[in-house]
């Protein structure tokens, strides 16, 4: 079975091509960042990208047509938006439900939603070394299709080496859940990502996929093939 691909970009006027060419380079899965103003998960690079996608002028239903663009760029690609909770509560959660659905989104990630509240918003859940044995069976529990595994403790952004914890966060995720295991924070090269499917069942890009995004679709597509090389090539080690 292939190993799944998923590629983070922040929601801007250049995201739908951008997200095009992730996919034309092997993306599986498209996450669209939705800008919030104090993204505690997130690192540097991903911090940057909001805010230029806020001085932009991406508030919440600029970023649903951002989705909807998407969509048409990319109609068979699972298009997953990912934000944090303050957003939705202002917004209204069940209307942020909706729409998000109605402009083509798939799925959500809130990423400090934790795993019991709102269990009517369908919604992919994270889980860390940190999470209890409890929390990781509710989360697998609840999760919409996949769980995220958030590879270590702390904020995204590409890393040299990989997390130490990940392979027991992933043993206990398998013992716990029965659902696909999809690891990311800190991972950033082809080597990374064909050491991370020795043990997941996909990987999640975002900090080092918005700088070569910087460069424009071509690079980014080239790199996102780079990935996807790497996860085919641990395919049949």
């Amino acid at each position: 079975m292939s190993k799944t691909l998923v590629i983070y970009l922040m929601s801007g006027r250049q995201t739908p091509e951008l997200a095009a060419a992730a996919v034309a380079g092997g993306a599986d899965i498209v996450e669209l960042g939705f800008p919030f103003s104090d993204p505690l998960a997130d690192g540097p690079v991903i911090r940057r990208a909001a805010e230029r996608a806020l001085a932009e002028g991406m508030r919440t239903r600029a970023c649903l047509e951002c989705l909807e663009r998407t969509r048409e760029l990319a109609p068979e690609t699972p298009l997953v938006p990912m934000t944090y909770a303050s957003l939705l509560e202002a917004y209204g959660w069940q209307r942020f439900d909706a729409d998000v659905r109605a402009a083509g989104g798939t799925s959500m990630i809130v990423a400090d939603l934790p795993a019991g509240e709102r269990p009517e918003l369908a919604r992919v859940q994270l889980v860390a070394p940190t999470s209890t044995d409890e929390r990781i069976r509710l989360a697998g529990e609840l999760t919409d299709g996949w769980l995220y595994l958030v590879t270590l403790t702390g904020t995204t952004g590409a890393r040299g080496e990989l997390s130490p914890a990940l392979p027991g966060l992933v043993e206990r995720a398998r013992r716990l859940t029965n659902v696909p295991l999809y690891a990311g924070f800190g991972i950033s090269t082809p080597d990374h990502a064909r050491t991370v499917a020795e043990v997941a069942d996909g990987i999640v890009v975002g900090s080092r996929a918005l700088e070569v995004a910087e460069e424009g679709p071509g690079s980014l597509q080239r790199y996102v093939a780079s990935l996807r090389a790497a996860l085919d090539a641990a395919l049949v080690v």
